[in-house]
């Protein structure tokens, strides 16, 4: 077979405000990181890098956990891990469900020949920790696992309240927090988190393709103790932590460029500062809210279990929503997301995730989407703009 190379364009994806469930918009630095030489996997530069990014990543999770690493792979790599590694066979999983990405974790826990035990609540609210209180006692769980920021829904469940439950039983905890961490409070050790799993993509503002996880003691413990091999050679924990500890044992060649990037991402964060990202995360996420709901729009979730990072909006009568969307994509360079399951046609997932949470964003958004809804003949009220700006005006911890 021939080809011929001038058929191929030169990559040019153009400038996109990226403000959908993932990815986030990627800043230059991290861009720059990323285009450093690449070198060895087990060169002496690449290995203090590597102990670098796990400090970096103790920070953003708020852990001492020996085992904090990223797997390379994307988020739904970190799942995987977790549980691959802390399920047998038999073992009871108890496994939330209140949006798509609790019933993968279902999906994974019967592969491996788990026992699932499923918590449901509708999608777009909180999962209730006393319906988890209430399976437990009737049937019992070795690992609870719940999705603390749903990305299909917007929605935030208590995890600290649920780790209660679990404490109670003796039950491993483990918490998805691929669109949390980095953008609001993921404290592992204060929260009582045995094991969690996150992507590069979304708060972190990184380029997809890192799973962040860490394994409290009593989770490796769990590890270690296994009766039977983890089912995945190349997400076993018990070799790839040699890699990433002071064994520096051979496993598999890490995306060197990529954990380059990570670094510089994580880095960023450390200079922003933990508490203060998490409030322009509320902030914007509270602009965005009031300019959406002063033009007549309707949010999935209630205010007290919204997202900061992640609103779903319901889709106004009469609009299109195919055409909407691709109107942001074509017109202004704005992409969101589209319901999904259940919710697909009736919800926007708009995102406003690390380094695409800002102000500007918000009033560029509200802005377009405005015109485009009237142009479609969509009923909405005035005062959107007004509405994001009055938030900003009153608020003591913004700083322009």
């Amino acid at each position: 077979m021939q080809v011929d190379p001038m058929t191929y364009r030169d990559l040019d994806p153009g400038q996109r405000i990226l403000m959908g469930p993932g990815p986030s918009n990627v800043p230059s630095r991290v861009l720059q990181a990323m285009a450093s030489p690449c070198i060895g996997h087990l060169d002496p530069y690449f290995l203090e890098i590597m102990d670098e990014t796990q400090e970096l990543l103790r920070f953003l999770f708020q852990t001492e956990n020996s085992l904090t690493i990223s797997v390379s792979g994307t988020g739904s790599s970190g799942m995987e891990t977790c549980l691959v590694n802390l399920v047998e066979p038999g073992d009871k999983v108890l496994v939330c469900v209140n949006g798509v990405f609790g019933t993968r974790m279902c999906d994974i826990v019967t592969r491996i020949g788990g026992q699932l035990i499923r918590v449901d609540a509708p999608w777009g609210r909180a999962i209730d920790p006393d319906d988890v209180r209430r399976a437990t006692k009737d049937k019992g769980a070795s690992l609870i696992a719940v999705v603390h920021a749903e990305t299909s829904t917007g929605a935030c469940s208590p995890v600290a309240d649920i780790s209660k439950v679990a404490r109670e039983v003796g039950a491993l905890f483990l918490v998805d927090v691929v669109t949390s961490l980095g953008g609001m409070e993921v404290s592992l050790d204060s929260m009582g988190i045995d094991a969690a799993y996150g992507g590069t993509q979304k708060c972190i503002s990184c380029p997809p393709g890192l799973s962040p996880v860490s394994f409290s003691p009593r989770a490796m413990e769990k590890l270690n103790g296994r009766k039977t091999p983890v089912p995945s050679w190349y997400l076993d924990m018990t070799m790839v932590s040699s890699y990433w500890g002071p064994e520096r044992k051979y496993h598999h060649t890490a995306p060197i460029n990529m954990i380059y990037a990570f670094r510089e991402a994580l880095r960023i964060i450390a200079e922003e500062g933990l508490e203060e990202r998490w409030a322009r995360h509320r902030l914007n996420h509270g602009a965005l809210v009031s300019g959406l709901e002063a033009m007549g729009l309707e949010m999935l979730v209630p205010e007290d279990q919204r997202l900061p990072m992640l609103s779903a909006v319901l889709i106004p009568e009469g609009c299109d929503d195919l055409a909407a969307r691709r109107a942001l994509l074509e017109r202004f360079g704005i992409e969101i997301g589209g319901g999904l399951g259940d919710l697909a046609g009736r919800i926007w997932r708009i995102g406003l995730m690390g380094h695409s949470c800002r102000p500007e964003n918000v009033f560029i958004f509200l802005s377009a989407l405005e015109s485009i809804l009237r142009a479609q003949g969509v009923k909405i009220r005035e005062g959107g703009l007004q509405a994001a700006s009055r938030v900003y005006d009153e608020a003591s911890e913004y700083r322009g």
